[in-house]
């Protein structure tokens, strides 16, 4: 690998074609960010790229503008049920922002451009393929599915992205996504970028990468210079007492809140909202609807805080949040870097606040080693002016928090951590979906298979993916699907009635894709469909 730096002032200076220079100057973009400017005249050579850089950086617009122009100066039809550009994300909000991008940059060039996930409709999705696009941006699980059953065809495509490559190790998407590399053109322009540098993923850039330029724009695992971080010691009991006190600081004008665990979530928010304070809850057990509707009041300034886990929270993009609470710390040391990569953004500053409980200790070690940092602290153990929370005789827990930690929660059909799935009755409750704790689109996440040849079940957040229950949204065009086109007909929507729940084609993945469906027939007494979907062999 080897490195390039280009000194350049403005877009003009990188060489972009009108109809992109046009659609930058409708954003109010008009300097390029180091990745920009050191990414794109590489990326109009051709070459393959490895970029390291953090979120809010403008790494998007970095691969999204060559890609663009590369299409523009080749034009020629989208090939049928394929795609010339391919790009992989993690997760659904960040796979709708990479696709809102390509839409907002090539708005003058009709480029087709589509979002592929799960937990929404798989006819729209099929039938978009089927015309051809000309951008595909998709979560690995769920474009397997597409694969296997051949309405996905990927042997034209000619660019391959993969975003927030970190962020897909860490949620076991590699096999997937050697499934799906295997079946690319051998000839094609390949592009990696990660916020963190693993050597897993420094093993996938060099079997992936030929002869790659690397750009890296901060130092790996570096936290953002502008945010000034703080720990806060203090008894679990009382750590809602303190983040509540926290809110009441004017300074707050926009807050995120990151919890473990998705009932961790909701609890928090529950709490908050009873302390006076405008919040919503972001996580993988609720819909996309609802996803889309808390993200969008937080942009508008209608709620103050949003409490969200991991996971979901990829793909935020929103400015000017001022403050990051950790209200508890991530397992894995690298999320810390991007959980306060959420404040501090386009050159703004940004406070970020961990809450450190006594069993936290080991979890703030290990972040302060990948940081190579020592971050300030104060102490508020045994504060009497924090209220307590009743505990559960176990340590400083709260009664709230029992099983959230030191086992694997989520394990069971309700949600219950007692590890005993326990089949819902019908009419049993209002919940997102109808499907498992684990998965309205398994297919979305997936994890590779333990030997025994189930798939496993990840601890805490790291498993929301496949939780994700997700429906259509009237936003953006995303009520068919989540297909968004620039140009062309728009495909046609799901059977009326099913405007606000995934389409009567999706389905979990159990390996040929109708075990999990066929298994819910039973359960339900019901019978087998008299127009089963078939899958062909998987890729």
């Amino acid at each position: 690998m080897h490195s390039e730096r280009r000194l350049v002032t403005t877009f003009n200076d990188l060489g972009l074609a009108a109809p992109l220079l046009k659609a930058l100057e409708e954003e109010g973009y008009h300097t390029p960010t180091p990745i920009q400017a050191q990414a794109i005249p590489s990326l109009l050579a051709g070459k393959d790229l490895l970029g390291i850089a953090q979120t809010g950086t403008g790494k998007t617009a970095a691969f999204a503008l060559p890609i663009l122009q590369r299409l523009a100066a080749d034009p020629k039809p989208a090939p049928r049920r394929g795609t010339r550009v391919l790009v992989l994300s993690p997760t659904r909000e960040l796979a709708s922002q990479i696709a809102e991008s390509f839409e907002t940059y090539g708005r003058h060039m009709g480029f087709k451009v589509a979002v592929v996930f799960g937990g929404v409709g798989y006819r729209p999705q099929r039938d978009a393929l089927n015309r051809g696009l000309d951008v595909l941006v998709a979560t690995p699980g769920r474009l397997i599915d597409h694969m296997s059953d051949g309405t996905a065809d990927l042997r034209h495509t000619e660019v391959l992205v993969l975003d927030e490559a970190d962020q897909m190790l860490d949620l076991g998407f590699i096999k997937p996504i050697r499934q799906i590399v295997a079946t690319l053109a051998p000839t094609r322009q390949n592009l990696l970028f990660s916020a963190t540098m693993p050597r897993e993923i420094s093993g996938l850039a060099d079997q992936l990468l030929r002869n790659p330029v690397k750009v890296a724009v901060t130092p790996v695992a570096s936290t953002v210079e502008r945010v000034s971080q703080l720990v806060i010691h203090v008894d679990q009991a009382r750590k809602r007492s303190l983040l509540a006190e926290l809110m009441a600081n004017a300074e707050l004008k926009r807050g995120l809140v990151f919890t473990r665990t998705k009932r961790g979530a909701d609890r928090v928010a529950k709490h908050l909202e009873g302390c006076g304070v405008k919040v919503a809850a972001i996580h993988g057990n609720k819909s996309q609807n609802q996803r889309e509707s808390a993200l969008e009041a937080f942009r508008a300034g209608k709620i103050r805080v949003l409490v969200a886990t991991d996971i979901a929270a990829r793909g935020i993009d929103v400015d000017e949040v001022t403050h990051v609470v950790n209200f508890d710390l991530p397992e894995v040391p690298e999320a810390y870097v991007h959980r306060i990569g959420r404040t501090g953004r386009a050159g703004a500053s940004g406070i970020a606040i961990s809450l450190c409980a006594g069993d936290d200790r080991d979890l703030l070690r290990a972040i302060e080693r990948t940081t190579r940092q020592t971050i300030p602290s104060e102490d508020r153990r045994g504060d009497k002016t924090l209220e307590q929370e009743a505990t559960s005789g176990r340590g400083d827990r709260t009664e709230g928090d029992r099983g959230e930690r030191g086992r694997r929660p989520d394990r069971s059909r309700n949600g219950n951590s007692s590890g005993t799935a326990r089949p819902a009755r019908a009419g049993s409750g209002a919940r997102p979906d109808r499907r498992d704790d684990r998965g309205a689109s398994r297919s979305d996440d997936r994890r590779p298979s333990t030997a025994g040849g189930r798939s496993e079940p990840r601890r805490d957040e790291r498993n929301v993916h496949r939780g994700d229950a997700g429906t259509s949204s009237g936003q953006n065009g995303s009520s068919l699907g989540h297909m968004r086109f620039m140009s062309g007909g728009a495909p046609r929507s799901g059977p009326a009635g099913n405007a606000d729940r995934p389409d009567r084609e999706q389905r979990r993945d159990d390996g040929d894709g109708r075990g999990g469906q066929a298994r819910r027939r039973n359960r339900r007494g019901g019978s087998r469909s008299s127009n089963p979907r078939v899958s062909s062999p998987a890729v």
